[in-house]
C-alpha cells in the first residue's frame, strides 16, 4: 500500500524571506494557482497583521479557484501580557478566514528566557491558550510549528516535550518540529522525532528544516522516515540564510525511492516547471545543478558517458528525466566523443553517420574552443557550425558593414545614447539602417533587426533574455579574447549562441548574427533543439 505524504509550501511566507527574493501580490496569487496545480495539500500565504501586502493576499486569494490545496494563515502565540481574545495577532488570525490557521511557538528554553523573557510554566500556558482560542474563534484546524525543536530537545529534553505537548492537548491538529537553525544532523532529527512519538504516540507529526548545514534534504528525509507525515518547505529551497528544505528534491526522492505519494497522481511531472516558474517570478537564475529539475540535472558532457547513456541510460542517469518533467541534455565541448555529436544532431543530419565527417566536427569544435569559444550553452551556434560544414546552411543575409559611434548622455541620470548602422545585403537588395541604444551592442542589435524585420517579420517574436561577456585568458590585459553568450527565446523555446573576439563588439555581432540565422532556419520547430539543449 502506498503511504501518503502532506506537503505543506510555505514558498509565499518562508520563502520570501529569502536574500533577494521579493513577491509581488500578483506574484504570491499566480504562484499560489500554480502551486494549486502542482497539487500540494496546504499552502502558507503569508503573516496576516505582519505587512500590508499579506493583508491585501489573504482579501484577495478567496476569490481563486483551488482543486487541491488549503490554505494557511501563519503567525505566532499571543504576546505574554495579552490575553488571547485581546492579542492583535491572534485576532489578525481568524480575520484572515484561511483554511488553516499555523502559529509558532518557543521550544528551547534559551528563546523562552532569552527572547520571550517569561517564566517556563508561562510560555506553556501560551502555547494552550494561543491553539485552543483559535480553534474556538476561527472554527477552523490549528497547526503548531515548534520552532527550534531540536536546538531545544538537545538543551532540555524534558521541557520540548512539554511545549508540543502543550499544543497537542489544546487541540493542535499536527505538531511540526522545526530545525530552525539549520544545523542539525540526521541522527539528531531521528532521535527527536522518535521522543516526540514516544511520547505522543496519537499525535500527527511534521517537519520543517533549514539548509545551513547543508543537510535539509536528509534531515527531511530522515524525519519522514522516524514517522513525520507532513512536510514543511519551499519550491528550489528559497529562504532566509541559506534556504529551506527544497520540496522539488524532496518530492521526487519520496515518491521515485521511498515510495511515498506527495502529490496527485501524474502530477510529478510537473515539478521541472513549477521550478522554472518559482525562480522567474523570483527574478533568480536558478543552480544549473539542482538535483532533478536543474539545467544540468541530466546534462552529459564526456564522450564515454554520452556513449554509456545511449546505450543504457541507467548507467549515468539514476532516473528517467522525464519522471520529473527534465529532459536530457547533450553538452558540446572538447571533451565530447563521436557520440556526442550523433546524439545531439543525428536525427536531422544524417551525415553524421559518416565517420570522416563526425571527425570535422570534433576537430572543428575542439580547435573552436582551443580559441576561446564554449558551447555548452551555445547549442545554436554548434547547430550552425554542423549544418556549415555538411553544406546545410546559406545565411538569408550577408553583412556588408556595421558601425557603431555616441552620442553623448540625455542628462546626468540617462545611460549613454550609442548609435549603430548596418548595411547588409537582403534578398538582393542592399539595406542601411541606423538605429540608437543604450550601447553599442543594443544599438546594433535594433538596427540589425530593422534591416531584417521586412523582409523577416516572424523575427519581431524572437527575444534576447541574457547577455553575458567573459574574458577568456585574463593574462592578456585588455588585448585579452573575450566570449559572449547570447540567450534567446523563440515561441516558449530558448537556445543560445556564442562569439569571441579580441573586440567586444565584434564578438556580440558574431552571437547575434547567429541567433538571427539560427532562428531562420526553421530548426527548432522541426527537432526540439533549444528545447533539449
Amino acid at each position: 500500500m502506498t503511504r501518503s505524504l502532506e506537503i505543506y509550501d510555505t514558498t509565499l511566507r518562508d520563502g520570501s524571506q529569502g536574500e533577494g527574493v521579493n513577491l509581488s501580490l500578483a506574484d504570491k496569487l499566480a504562484l499560489t494557482q500554480a502551486l494549486d496545480w502542482l497539487g500540494v495539500a496546504f499552502i502558507e500565504g503569508g503573516w496576516p497583521g505582519s505587512n500590508p501586502k499579506d493583508e491585501a493576499y489573504f482579501a484577495e486569494v478567496g476569490a481563486l479557484k483551488r482543486t487541491t490545496a488549503k490554505l494557511a494563515a501563519f503567525g505566532s502565540t499571543r504576546h505574554a501580557k495579552h490575553a488571547p481574545d485581546q492579542d492583535p495577532n491572534l485576532q489578525k488570525l481568524v480575520a484572515a478566514r484561511a483554511d488553516i490557521i499555523t502559529i509558532f511557538g518557543k521550544t528551547w528554553d534559551l528563546h523562552v528566557r532569552e527572547a520571550l523573557r517569561v517564566p517556563l510554566e508561562a510560555n506553556l500556558e501560551m502555547i494552550r491558550d494561543s491553539v485552543t482560542y483559535l480553534r474556538t474563534a476561527s472554527g477552523r484546524p490549528v497547526f503548531y510549528d515548534a520552532e527550534h525543536f531540536f536546538d531545544g530537545y538537545r538543551a532540555n529534553p524534558e521541557y520540548a516535550l512539554q511545549t508540543v505537548a502543550a499544543a497537542h492537548e489544546a487541540g493542535a491538529e499536527r505538531l511540526i518540529l522545526c530545525d530552525t537553525n539549520g544545523g542539525a544532523l540526521p541522527a539528531q532529527i531521528a532521535e527527536g522525532v522518535a521522543a516526540v512519538r514516544a511520547r505522543l504516540p496519537a499525535a500527527r507529526l511534521g517537519i520543517h528544516v533549514h539548509n545551513d548545514g547543508g543537510l535539509a534534504v536528509a534531515n527531511t528525509l530522515a524525519a519522514i522516515e522516524a514517522g513525520c507525515e507532513h512536510v514543511q518547505g519551499t519550491i528550489n529551497g528559497v529562504g532566509e540564510r541559506c534556504g529551506n528544505v527544497d520540496l522539488t528534491t524532496v518530492i521526487a526522492n519520496c515518491e521515485l525511492k521511498l515510495g511515498y505519494r506527495c502529490l496527485p497522481e501524474g502530477n510529478r511531472v510537473h515539478l521541472t516547471e513549477l521550478s522554472r516558474l518559482v525562480w522567474e517570478r523570483i527574478n533568480v537564475i536558478g543552480p544549473v545543478g539542482q538535483p532533478y529539475v536543474g539545467r544540468a540535472a541530466f546534462a552529459h558532457k564526456g564522450g564515454i558517458h554520452v556513449s554509456a547513456v545511449q546505450r543504457h541510460s541507467a548507467t549515468y542517469e539514476h532516473v528517467p528525466p522525464e519522471h520529473v518533467g527534465n529532459t536530457r541534455r547533450i553538452l558540446i565541448s572538447e571533451l565530447s566523443g563521436r557520440s556526442n555529436v550523433q546524439a545531439k544532431l543525428a536525427d536531422r543530419y544524417g551525415e553524421l553517420k559518416d565517420t570522416a565527417l563526425v571527425k570535422r566536427v570534433l576537430d572543428e569544435v575542439m580547435a573552436r574552443e582551443n580559441a576561446g569559444y564554449s558551447y555548452e550553452a551555445a547549442d545554436a551556434s554548434f547547430d550552425l557550425l554542423v549544418r556549415r560544414l555538411v553544406g546545410g546552411h546559406t545565411s538569408p543575409f550577408q553583412l556588408q558593414w556595421y558601425r557603431v559611434h555616441g552620442l553623448g548622455t540625455g542628462g546626468a541620470n540617462e545611460p549613454e545614447l550609442v548609435e549603430g548602422t548596418v548595411k547588409l545585403t537582403v534578398q538582393g537588395q542592399a539595406r542601411l539602417c541606423v538605429a540608437e541604444g543604450h550601447g553599442p551592442v543594443d544599438a546594433l542589435s535594433h538596427a540589425l533587426r530593422a534591416a531584417l524585420e521586412p523582409s523577416f517579420p516572424q523575427l519581431a517574436d524572437l527575444q534576447l533574455i541574457d547577455y553575458k561577456v567573459r574574458v577568456v585568458d585574463s593574462g592578456d590585459g585588455t588585448a585579452a579574447k573575450v566570449r559572449t553568450l547570447l540567450e534567446w527565446r523563440w515561441h516558449g523555446q530558448t537556445f543560445g549562441t556564442v562569439g569571441v573576439s579580441e573586440n567586444i563588439i565584434a564578438a556580440s555581432w558574431t552571437a547575434l548574427v547567429e541567433g538571427i540565422e539560427f532562428a531562420l532556419a526553421g530548426v527548432m520547430g522541426n527537432a526540439g533543439t533549444a528545447s533539449a539543449s
